[in-house]
């Protein structure tokens, strides 16, 4: 019986410190998270509304889009903040749309779980050059093992569709949403 207690008390003591150490480190390390998080999201308006000198943050319900503006303040775009269910898990872009909403000027990949040489493929700059100048209506589609043929289509990752589809339902999804509210 005293061996029993004994292992317990030690097994408990362990529990105990590992679990202090991580919420000491979780603590830490909660705020260079955030600011990395928002950071990285600023970095991307630039990049997928080219031109953009400053921008608005606009946020309605969940959605949150920035209007983008150039050097004289003329609005140039719109950058839209997207986010969904991949093949792993979350999937967080940024996709931006031209002054008109007749074409898509860029995306890209925030936050990703995805597969390692297969899905992850989404984060490569030859996937996301697919979204610039694509067309913004209709919905963007994919195709499977050959080029696009419409101006609204893109290239799957060969061996991720499901990451690919993943990717064009959410824009899809999002830009549907902010379009209602336009």
């Amino acid at each position: 019986m005293n061996k029993i207690l004994k292992m317990i008390v030690v097994l408990t003591v362990i529990g105990i410190i590992s679990g202090s150490v991580l919420a000491i480190m979780y603590q830490w390390s909660l705020p260079k998270i955030i600011e990395n998080q928002i950071k990285s999201t600023n970095e991307a308006v630039f990049k997928v509304v080219p031109g953009t000198v400053k921008y608005k943050e606009n946020s309605v319900d969940d959605l949150v889009y920035f209007d983008c503006f150039d050097g004289t303040g003329a609005r140039i775009g719109t950058a839209i903040l997207c986010s969904g269910n991949g093949y792993q898990g979350q999937i967080k872009l940024m996709v931006g749309v031209n002054a008109d909403l007749t074409q898509f000027t860029g995306m890209a990949i925030l936050e990703q779980l995805e597969t390692p040489g297969l899905g992850a493929k989404i984060a490569e700059a030859k996937f996301q050059a697919q979204f610039k100048g694509l067309a913004s209506r209709p919905p963007i589609e994919y195709v499977k093992g050959k080029s696009p043929s419409r101006p609204n289509e893109i290239e799957a990752i060969t061996g991720a569709t499901i990451s690919s589809k993943a990717v064009v339902d959410i824009i899809n999804k999002t830009v549907e949403q902010w379009l209602r509210l336009k």
